[in-house]
């Protein structure tokens, strides 16, 4: 049984794109692969030869690069300050709160069970632990793992 919410999405050559997904005006790029039971929201952006495993929630304001592996149940947030209502009681809508991009570049690894928070940017070649909390900047090539993420080496090094 094939379930896909696919609307307004630009897609590139050879996109793999599995059921259960919600996508929505974003846009995933050549040759990449989409996994079962992914959201990606409205002006999120997925680059070449990425894979985005299963149960993973790209939000609003997310620009992964090029070959970029994101592992399962992987969460982008894209608001420091989250709320359902106003002071004065009433619903927030998208004029309540402020977006904050995320940049991940090209050939990241981001382990399973990852948080990545709003607003950092994430350098070229890093490794992301298995459910680490990223709350800064990555630098290219850095491993980083824990809660909060830290440095823990760089690729590089033996």
């Amino acid at each position: 049984m094939e379930k896909k919410n696919i609307n307004n999405v630009k897609m590139g050559k050879d996109v793999k794109i599995f059921d259960f997904v919600n996508l929505y005006g974003c846009s995933i790029d050549d040759g990449s692969k989409v996994g079962t039971f992914v959201e990606i929201q409205k002006g999120a952006t997925i680059g070449k030869n990425c894979k985005i495993s299963s149960h993973t929630f790209i939000c609003e304001g997310v620009h992964i690069g090029d070959g970029v592996f994101v592992g399962h149940n992987v969460t982008f947030i894209n608001d420091r300050n989250p709320r359902s209502v106003n002071p004065d009681g009433s619903m927030q809508t998208e004029a309540d709160w402020t977006l904050e991009e995320t940049f991940i570049e090209d050939n990241v690894s981001v382990g399973s069970s990852s948080t990545i928070m709003c607003g950092v940017r994430v350098g070229k070649n890093a490794l992301i632990g298995a459910g680490a909390v990223v709350t800064k900047d990555v630098p290219p090539n850095a491993v980083v793992a824990g809660v909060p993420a830290k440095i823990i080496r760089y690729i590089d090094e033996k």
